[in-house]
């Protein structure tokens, strides 16, 4: 065990630059474009039927692509509605970029955008303080309750704000993913800060079941290049172990028999597939889509 192991996530200089390497390396963003263009539609015309205005919050905007992804299928759906989107993101490198990628982006004269550099956590007392009985139509936590030191109190809250017919759509990797099963064996070693870096969609999927709280779900298949990862002293393999372990410079920082163990495991058939002599990390995602 060493103390000079840091958590990424509250290293936002770090875990920008290795966000950018993970977009470059994985199958993510593809996949999540894909269900929003093919499934969500339908889950947004559901939420948005009969209105002439819709809110939405986004919770963790990063750098805006995903946002807009979105905000194209809503448009497209509901043509003629005014959108209100709340853009809640901590990192101000990723914010004013997704401010760039929105002022760059045509045929958005029907929404409206108000810019929040916090957390959710922030944001919740934001939202607390200033317009506690305003409801909204549609909130989405891609790939962010990590980053939350409360994942089940957060997703209570957020949906508490839903309107009747309102969707909170909430993605993160699945409870039998690769990255899942590393953290099972090294989590322990790995956490550094009091969030739940371990958190699965399997675990939100618990809680909503013993509350009584319906949701829908649909599987994510998407893989993450690690080759790198092998190969002593390469830049981006060592981001990407950052991103893996979410630790600043893993390969530099943890105990050399950890960071041999650590990837030893990655080279187990549950967690990667090699193909073309690529290795794989399997990194398939969860989306869930819960009602008010």
């Amino acid at each position: 065990m060493t103390s000079s192991m840091k958590c990424l996530a509250l290293d936002y200089e770090r875990y920008h630059k290795t966000f950018r390497v993970y977009l470059e390396m994985s199958t993510e963003h593809q996949t999540v474009h894909r269900f929003i263009r093919e499934s969500l539609p339908d889950i947004l015309a559901r939420a948005g039927k009969g209105k002439s205005t819709f809110d939405v919050i986004s919770l963790g905007s990063g750098t805006g692509e995903v946002d807009l992804e979105i905000l194209s299928q809503l448009i497209k759906v509901l043509p003629d509605v005014k959108v209100g989107c709340d853009m809640v993101e901590p990192s101000e490198p990723m914010l004013e970029k997704c401010k760039d990628v929105v002022s760059r982006t045509p045929k958005l004269e029907n929404a409206n955008f108000t810019w929040n550099q916090m957390t959710a956590s922030e944001f919740e007392k934001h939202w607390r303080d200033r317009q506690p009985e305003k409801k909204v139509d549609f909130i989405h936590m891609i790939q962010m309750l990590y980053y939350v030191v409360d994942p089940v109190g957060t997703i209570s809250f957020f949906r508490s704000l839903l309107n009747e017919n309102g969707k909170l759509l909430v993605i993160l990797i699945s409870g039998e993913c690769g990255w899942s099963k590393l953290w099972s064996i090294y989590g322990n070693e790995f956490t550094r800060s009091d969030l739940d870096q371990s958190l699965t969609a399997a675990n939100i999927k618990r809680y909503l079941t013993a509350e009584g709280i319906n949701f829908e779900t649909f599987t994510l298949p998407t893989k993450l290049d690690i080759t790198d990862c092998f190969i002593p002293g390469n830049k981006k393999g060592e981001l990407l172990l950052d991103v893996v372990t979410e630790l600043v410079d893993f390969s530099h920082t943890a105990p050399p028999e950890l960071k041999a163990s650590v990837l030893d495991y990655l080279r187990r058939p549950d967690c990667t597939t090699e193909v073309n002599g690529r290795v794989l990390f399997n990194t398939t995602l969860e989306a869930l889509v819960l009602s008010q």
